[in-house]
């Protein structure tokens, strides 16, 4: 299967090398998209921007649906430590290290182009202060996406540091998330955004 690299990626990191007597480190998920925000993007209109609201206790990481229905619940109990803030960016009372976040979307026109708004916020020059870990984009149906919808993730996507498509898990309509019913795909999912958790 030929992979193709983000020409936007400037650096690779490399893979951990193993030092006697301790333990091998698992290599964390690479770049696969914008690692910062960007200079020369324009702020977004009001009306297509998230709100911003601020947050009271802590978590290890912050999940954010960029639109109702986006599957912001789903996520957040698959990843231990994490919390949903209800479609915002997060604001800590802290001041001190911005929250880390993922945004959720779903794999429709809808959630895709509502991603692609979070995205173009968070790399505009007035981006909210949060790290941002990725975007995971679930499955709107079982089946395989249509071509064009698998096009525009891949273009949305290539605007996230990191990008995961999550498949469509029938058992989450009854709000059953026993791990060892999960795809694949999901456990993996699971795995490598812990590896990346601080």
């Amino acid at each position: 299967m030929n992979q193709q690299r983000n020409a936007w990626i400037a650096a690779v990191t490399p893979a951990p090398t193993k030092v006697e007597n301790e333990p091998v480190a698992v290599p964390l998920p690479p770049l696969t998209g914008a690692a910062l925000p960007q200079k020369g993007i324009p702020e977004p209109d009001a009306a297509d921007r998230l709100p911003r609201r601020y947050v009271s206790g802590s978590a290890s990481l912050w999940i954010v649906g960029v639109h109702g229905g986006a599957g912001e619940s789903a996520v957040t109990r698959l990843i231990d430590g994490s919390r949903s803030t209800q479609h915002t960016w997060p604001a800590l009372e802290d001041a001190g290290m911005p929250p880390l976040v993922l945004l959720v979307c779903r794999s429709n026109m809808n959630g895709l182009e509502a991603a692609r708004r979070a995205l173009i916020e968070w790399a505009a020059p007035q981006a909210p202060q949060v790290e941002l870990l990725g975007l995971a984009v679930l499955a709107d149906a079982p089946g395989k996406l249509p071509k064009e919808l698998r096009d525009l993730e891949t273009i949305v996507g290539g605007g996230a540091p990191r990008l995961w498509h999550l498949p469509w898990v029938e058992a989450w309509r009854t709000g059953d998330v026993a791990p060892e019913r999960l795809p694949r795909e999901t456990r993996k999912f699971i795995t490598e955004v812990n590896s990346l958790l601080p």
